[in-house]
C-alpha cells in the first residue's frame, strides 16, 4: 500500500520524506490556508521534496471552470494531481481531464456508488473519507472494502485512497483490506512508527552493552 502524507506543512513533509516511506502528498484548501503560504509556491515546494503524486484542489464548482483551473494548476509540476469534488459537475470535469491526460483525485467520497461513478469518469485516484463516515455513525472501512471489490470486479485502473485517517489502526486495517493508498496526517504517521516495546528493547540493549564494556 502506498503511503501519502496529508499535509501542506513543509517541515512535516520534509521530516516524513526523510523516513523513506512516503509515496505522495495530499493537500486541500483547509490545509493550505492553515499554513498561510501561497498556494502555487506551496505545491511547487512540496513537489521538490516528494517525487510522487501531489494533490492540489480546485475551488470552482462548475465543470468548465474546474477544467480551466485544473489545466492551469497542472502546469505547476508534472507530479500534480488535481483534486475534484465528487459532484455531478466534478464528475463532468474528471471525465474531461481524463481525456486531456490530466490526473485527478476525486475527493469527498462517502459511498461505494460514488466510487463506481468516479471510476467510470476516469479518476486516477478516489478518496473515501473514512473518519468522517465513522463520525456520522457509518462504517468507513466497510465502504472501503465494498468499493475495492467493485473496482476489482471491473478491472478498474482507479486507485482507492483511504482518507480522513484518525489512527494507526485505520491504516493497518486499510492495508489488510488491500487499499491502494492511505493518506495520513503527520501525527498519525509518527504514531504508526512507535511502540513501547521497541523503546524498551533499545533501552535494554544499550544497558546490556554498557555492562559488557565495563
Amino acid at each position: 500500500m502506498k503511503l501519502f502524507i496529508d499535509s501542506a506543512n513543509i517541515d512535516e513533509i520534509k521530516q516524513a520524506a526523510s523516513w523513506g516511506i512516503i509515496d505522495g502528498v495530499t493537500t486541500n484548501p483547509s490545509l493550505v490556508a492553515k499554513e498561510g503560504g501561497d498556494f502555487k509556491e506551496t505545491v511547487r515546494e512540496i513537489c521538490k521534496i516528494v517525487n510522487g503524486p501531489v494533490s492540489a484542489e480546485v475551488l470552482s464548482l462548475e465543470s468548465g471552470k474546474m477544467v480551466a483551473e485544473a489545466e492551469h494548476i497542472a502546469t505547476w509540476h508534472k507530479n500534480v494531481v488535481i483534486k475534484i469534488p465528487c459532484t455531478t459537475e466534478g464528475l463532468k470535469a474528471a471525465r474531461k481531464l481524463s481525456r486531456l491526460k490530466i490526473k485527478t483525485n476525486v475527493t469527498l467520497v462517502f459511498s461505494a456508488n460514488q466510487v463506481l461513478a468516479a471510476a467510470k469518469a476516469g479518476a486516477t485516484f478516489i478518496s473515501i473519507f473514512v473518519g468522517r463516515l465513522d463520525d456520522a455513525g457509518e462504517n468507513g472501512l466497510a465502504v472501503v472494502e465494498e468499493s475495492l471489490k467493485i473496482l476489482k470486479n471491473y478491472d478498474s485502473k482507479s486507485e482507492l485512497i483511504v482518507a480522513s485517517v484518525r489512527s494507526p489502526l485505520t491504516v493497518q486495517k486499510a492495508a489488510a483490506l488491500g487499499a491502494h493508498v492511505a493518506t495520513v496526517p503527520y501525527k498519525v504517521l509518527e504514531q504508526m512508527l512507535k511502540h513501547s516495546l521497541t523503546d524498551a528493547g533499545i533501552e535494554r540493549f544499550l544497558k546490556d552493552w554498557e555492562s559488557v564494556k565495563k
